[in-house]
């Protein structure tokens, strides 16, 4: 019997509705699941499976053919180069800037942070055009370094020096939020305990933070090899000279060696790749470590 005021068929909604939930749950999770693939497989997928059949479309020996180019050779070498002196300037400016805003309170701390996120708000074009206007011909400083034989714009220094504009805020930005949450309570106690600055950083702050601040090298490393505006804006396309690899891509497209194109596409797509990589087992490791 029914109780008295009871609508019929209130049971059984009572019954099936948790049923119902847990299926519509299920549908909604699977068609968001579902068109995140697609999108995926739309804009990233495809265009990469596109970029390695064309660089091996004419065989193996083709392929590797095209990294015996000279000026290819050279765009590795300066991109790479640009890494090995861009990543370590800025773990060093990252860390300095991180333990600065974190740890201690000064004046101008917000305009430090805001220049610190100036690069990510302004286009990479810009940040080139910048260099320019300082260092180029026509610049504030070009007549004084033309007359004592500096070289910058349309050289290595400038592009060291845009690259390391674009990407200097990687690793501050990582370090900065992970040094605030962790506070400064072992620190203090280290300090108490007769511990100097030094070897408090090295054997207090730093072990803390190891895995945020290797996050950001890998990310700041990624950029600084992929990085095209900026580094189109100062280096003058000079074959052999001052095009990295994604200027050197650009060149062989525009000069209709697809195959060539592709091949030096297709090892920036692995270096970007083993980048993700390693920065998907950093954060499983330090996920770990929490």
């Amino acid at each position: 019997m029914m109780a008295a005021g009871a609508q019929p068929g209130s049971l059984e909604e009572l019954a099936t509705r948790p049923g119902r939930e847990t299926l519509l749950s299920a549908l909604a999770r699977r068609s968001l699941i579902g068109i995140s693939v697609a999108f995926l497989a739309a804009l990233l997928l495809a265009p990469l499976a596109v970029v390695f059949v064309t660089a091996f479309g004419h065989g193996v020996q083709v392929y590797l053919r095209a990294f015996a180019d000279p000026d290819t050779q050279a765009a590795i070498r300066l991109t790479l180069l640009t890494a090995l002196v861009v990543v370590p300037a800025n773990t060093v400016f990252g860390l300095a800037a991180a333990w600065a805003i974190a740890k201690f309170d000064f004046r101008g701390k917000s305009l430090l942070i805001t220049l610190i996120d100036l690069p990510i708000a302004i286009s990479p074009v810009i940040s080139g055009l910048l260099f320019v206007l300082l260092f180029g011909m026509r610049g504030w400083f070009g007549a004084w370094l033309a007359a004592n034989g500096i070289s910058i714009v349309f050289a290595i220094p400038g592009i060291m020096l845009a690259t390391l504009f674009v990407t200097f805020p990687y690793v501050a930005r990582e370090l900065i939020p992970l040094m605030q949450q962790l506070g400064n309570d072992e620190e203090e106690a280290a300090i108490t305990l007769g511990a100097g600055a030094w070897m408090t950083f090295f054997r207090v702050t730093l072990p803390k933070i190891r895995w945020g601040l290797l996050y950001g090298v890998i990310l700041c490393n990624a950029r600084a090899m992929g990085e095209f505006g900026a580094v189109s804006v100062v280096s003058g396309h000079i074959r052999g000279l001052t095009n990295t690899m994604p200027l050197a891509i650009e060149a062989l497209y525009n000069d209709y060696d697809f195959t060539g194109a592709f091949a030096v596409a297709s090892l920036l797509t692995l270096l970007a790749v083993a980048s993700l990589v390693l920065k998907s087992f950093v954060e499983r490791a330090g996920y770990r470590r929490r």
